[in-house]
């Protein structure tokens, strides 16, 4: 960029030069016009015939010699610093895209959003909230491109959120979950299907507008069906019964501090342990049940021991969850 910036003044400085030798050498007849345009289609090799008259005036014709030499130097450094740049901006992209394919190449137990519109919008920025990595999915780059202007450092694939080569390179077969949330029930059935084809095992949660496709979205593959309209009719009503219940919900989704209510899965080959030994008291988390084949537990005993495959939920922050996450990767590796 800054070698075009001098072509530029370079050029600026030659045509102001020449303008004023012709005026000069021409003198009296020659106007500040002519004068210019005599100055333009010497650097620009147009070939017109002199509108100055140069015929008894030696000197004039070499100074348009040298105005010819550094006018066209100058247009041709600048169309080369022009391409450069171009090559170099489309370089840079494909190399930026090439590098953060193999970062996603290396992700593990992450969630992929297809659709960053309204919906897929609010979704990433939990996942951001709450420390967690993903990759968005979205088709349309103009859609897209507004999401990366305040997220420039996101994980992203331009491409069809249904096309199995898409979900590959997204990393399907190590996620832990898909958001199918693009504006369309259809397609989002169809990225359902895809990526349950492509890995059974991961959980996939479905947006849909109309709440009569769940039977079609839960055949394709759907684990959980979110109907924004009917959602947002409950959440409403309940705003208007139940205000400081909601009022609470909402300092867990809203604020800023991001706590949430996380979920930690204790693992199969753990053996027993008590909550106390495995959950010691912090302000970092608040445990508040236990789910374990269908039943849950809520307010748990400290001294209840803890069986491989249960389910903690907890009310805590992003670092407390990983706190409790190693404590029970920590806990199975000491018996």
């Amino acid at each position: 960029m800054t070698g075009l910036l001098v072509g530029i003044v370079v050029l600026a400085v030659v045509s102001i030069v020449g303008t004023l030798g012709y005026r000069y050498i021409g003198q009296p007849t020659p106007s500040w016009v002519d004068s210019f345009y005599m100055t333009f289609i010497t650097i620009s090799t147009i070939g017109f015939g002199e509108v100055v008259d140069l015929t008894h005036h030696p000197l004039g014709r070499l100074f348009t010699v040298v105005v010819a030499v550094f006018g066209i130097g100058t247009l041709s450094y600048l169309f080369s610093a022009m391409v450069a740049l171009l090559v170099d901006a489309d370089l840079n992209l494909a190399l930026k895209r090439r590098r953060m394919e193999k970062q996603i190449a290396k992700l593990s137990g992450h969630y992929i959003v297809c659709g960053i519109g309204r919906v897929g919008t609010n979704v990433a920025d939990e996942l951001i909230k709450t420390q967690r990595e993903f990759v968005v999915i979205e088709n349309n780059r103009e859609v897209l491109d507004t999401w990366l202007e305040a997220h420039p450092h996101a994980f992203f694939l331009h491409d069809d959120a249904s096309d199995d080569a898409a979900l590959q390179r997204a990393g399907v077969d190590r996620a832990a979950g898909v958001f199918a949330v693009t504006g369309d029930d259809g397609h989002n059935l169809m990225v359902a299907l895809s990526v349950k084809l492509l890995n059974s095992n991961v959980r996939v949660v479905v947006r849909l507008h109309d709440i009569r496709n769940e039977q079609k979205a839960r055949r394709a593959g759907a684990d959980e069906i979110v109907s924004p309209d009917f959602t947002g009719g409950l959440r409403i009503a309940a705003a208007m019964l139940r205000p400081l219940a909601m009022n609470f919900v909402d300092q867990m989704m809203f604020s800023a501090e991001a706590t949430r209510v996380e979920e930690v899965v204790v693992p199969q080959d753990a053996p027993p342990f008590t909550l106390g030994e495995l959950l010691p008291r912090s302000t970092e988390y608040l445990l508040l049940a236990m789910h374990e084949r269908g039943q849950w537990q809520f307010n748990p005993d400290v001294s209840l021991r803890v069986q491989a495959g249960m389910v903690l939920v907890l009310m805590t922050t992003p670092s407390g969850r990983r706190q409790v996450e190693l404590r029970v990767g920590a806990s199975r590796d000491a018996h």
